[in-house]
């Protein structure tokens, strides 16, 4: 259609899913994640005790287990022994031939709203508290007892460094538009890690999203309008790179 449109293209939004590959992304650019693994499904199902041994050399009890493409936290389950991450490998692998299991750690659960294309700004950092043992599906869609703090309870210097993680994060799997980011604060050492991006988050009045730009000074309205100018800016960029090439030889 060449039509502008709000958000990431195909390699942000895709690589903004794929849990494994937002990883490896991560990595690739000196970026904090928490240690993890991956898990074929049809490995799990034909060497079981092997990727339980795998699991176990690498990570300590609690993990948590994650279908590596799928969203609001469905078929996530937190294992805190061999027995349970039995239940949660095959409940990942019901969802995904690929899972990924990640280290279990005491963690605050942070969010940041960044808006730009090439450019982008980081909003002031929000902190989700669920009252459940993690910010699963029932606790984002059910029950309505997390705490949602705007702005989070952090130092400035910590308020900072999540802003730039998350805006190099954004950059890093060339998001555009609008992300909202997540990041996870170890209470035990302070460590900050990249859990994943959003690039569709929610964008009701109540969502977080719209919520932390409200915060940070830039209304509802108003950021309504600056996502349709980076639409058309990223379109009207897009419109001025060559589709053809006419070598010498052709020219001849």
């Amino acid at each position: 259609a060449n039509l502008p449109y709000v958000g990431a293209g195909v390699v942000g939004s895709a690589v903004g899913m794929d849990k494994a590959i937002f990883k490896h992304v991560m990595m690739a650019n000196g970026l904090p994640v928490l240690p993890w693994l991956l898990v074929q499904s049809n490995e799990w199902h034909k060497r079981p005790h092997k990727v339980i041994e795998q699991v176990e050399a690498i990570l300590v009890y609690p993990v948590f287990t994650k279908p590596a493409n799928l969203g609001s936290s469905v078929g996530i389950c937190k294992c805190n022994n061999r027995d349970e991450l039995r239940t949660g490998l095959d409940e990942a692998a019901s969802y995904d031939r690929r899972i990924v299991v990640e280290q279990g750690v005491t963690v605050r659960e942070l969010e940041v709203a960044v808006l730009g294309n090439d450019d982008p700004v980081a909003s002031v950092v929000g902190e989700v508290r669920p009252r459940r043992d993690f910010y699963d599906y029932v606790a984002k869609y059910i029950s309505d007892d997390s705490e949602l703090i705007i702005p989070a309870d952090l130092t400035e210097a910590q308020s900072d460094e999540v802003r730039r993680l998350a805006v190099q994060a954004y950059r890093a799997i060339d998001c555009a538009g609008l992300g909202r980011v997540d990041l996870l604060l170890d209470v035990g050492n302070g460590r900050l890690y990249l859990n994943e991006i959003n690039t569709i988050p929610g964008f009701t009045r109540i969502s977080m999203y719209p919520k932390l730009w409200e915060a940070t000074g830039l209304p509802y309205s108003q950021l309504l309008d600056k996502l349709i100018e980076l639409a058309i800016e990223r379109h009207e960029e897009k419109e001025q790179l060559k589709t053809t090439y006419k070598s010498t030889d052709d020219a001849d």
